[in-house]
């Protein structure tokens, strides 16, 4: 089968809906299929076609969204070299300038149209309207949505979320849940170096004995890491050997670190900086448990590297992603700063034996999340798309 996948974004650019098509593709060509990624690529200044990725000449955004590129829906150069591919499937991964571009190239060919969504655009819009407005572009923006996604011939999406999302906007189509992927061998604890701990403890003042508590993400307003510094401070604080870790960088970080200097919370609350994706391991390795107080997230593929990596998760409850972490398997879920806070100290203290069964029950939740068992998934949504385009 020849796929062509397009995207806004693609290597080397690292984000968790690059991870998920980097291992699908991945996965994909290990099964024997070609595939082709089509994407925006802020630094061409023409179409050109390297190592199966198709680099279009992409619009780098605003500042607030830095790190998003898109381009212009239509391209009879970008055209061609689809055509010249000989695509059984387009499957869109973005609903803006690439993806109206797979859509409309799927209608010319003839070729049946996978569409998956990543993102929940309702936790974004504060990004782009000022806030009377933020009603009126809710609304607009599930117009589009409907509009858009019901052109598919199937829809998938790593949570039920993206189903609650899509039904509420209107979309009649099922969506196919298949859970995000992982890489595990590079997150996998036998790769760890005890002496990685050591310099990464040592390089941020956080003591060699301490409790450590992760987060991992882009610092933006959706990820209510705000909401988290809030709940630690209340609850947390006054635990002198338990410190907070927050990796990462985006538009709110020099807000995160106001909020922590107002609260006096600096000595046990630290943030990182922007940290490369391929460095990223062994901080994880470095810590005990991953946090999460994001409402927004679908299926967080930083929370899965954690998981890989062994690190139980404390996750703010959200009803509609409650399969995502099963209590004393691999985490917990809590509502408010009081539980927050006892769910830690609970696994802080457990017998060593007990803490790493956990941690191993929690590596094994994600063992079937590599890349070939996404690319299985996604082949069957393949042949559904298939007799859904022919049927028609």
């Amino acid at each position: 089968m020849r796929i062509a996948i397009f995207t806004e974004a693609y290597l080397p650019r690292i984000n968790g809906v690059v991870t998920h098509i980097k291992l699908l593709k991945e996965g994909l060509e290990a099964r024997g299929h070609d595939v082709l990624i089509v994407t925006a690529d802020g630094d061409a200044k023409e179409h050109y076609l390297e190592n199966g990725v198709l680099h279009c000449p992409g619009i780098k955004l605003t500042k607030k969204l830095s790190g998003f590129e898109t381009s212009v829906p239509v391209s009879r150069k970008r055209l061609n070299f689809v055509r010249d591919f000989k695509p059984d499937i387009i499957h869109v991964e973005t609903e803006f300038g690439m993806g109206l571009c797979g859509v409309s190239i799927a209608k010319m060919l003839k070729v049946p149209l996978v569409y998956t969504m990543h993102t929940m655009y309702d936790e974004y819009i504060y990004y782009i309207a000022p806030r009377p407005l933020v009603k009126t572009v809710k609304k607009l923006s599930h117009k589009y949505m409907r509009v858009f996604a019901n052109r598919a011939n199937a829809i998938t999406g790593p949570s039920e979320k993206c189903s609650e999302y899509l039904s509420s906007a209107g979309v009649k189509l099922p969506v196919n849940v298949i859970p995000n992927p992982v890489e595990l061998d590079d997150f996998s604890p036998e790769h760890f170096d005890p002496e990685q701990k050591r310099a990464i403890r040592e390089k941020f003042g956080i003591p060699q004995d301490a409790f450590v508590v992760v987060f991992v993400g882009r610092l933006g307003r959706e990820k209510s890491i705000d909401l988290l510094i809030d709940y630690w401070n209340q609850s947390v604080k006054a635990d002198e050997n338990m410190y907070l870790f927050i990796i990462g960088g985006g538009p709110e970080e020099q807000v995160l670190r106001d909020q922590i200097a107002a609260l006096g919370c600096g000595d046990r609350v630290i943030m990182s900086g922007r940290v490369e994706h391929p460095e990223l391991p062994p901080y994880l390795l470095a810590s005990d448990i991953y946090v999460t107080a994001s409402l927004s997230d679908t299926n967080s593929i930083s929370m899965l590297e954690g998981m890989a990596a062994g690190l139980p998760v404390l996750q703010r409850r959200d009803p509609i992603n409650a399969d995502q972490i099963k209590d004393g398997e691999n985490g917990w879920s809590f509502d408010s700063p009081d539980e927050m806070a006892e769910l830690l100290r609970k696994f802080r203290d457990m017998p060593e034996a007990e803490k790493q069964q956990l941690k191993e029950s929690t590596r094994q939740s994600v063992m079937d999340a590599g890349c070939t068992a996404l690319a299985d998934r996604t082949l069957h949504i393949y042949d559904l798309a298939t007799g859904h385009h022919a049927s028609k």
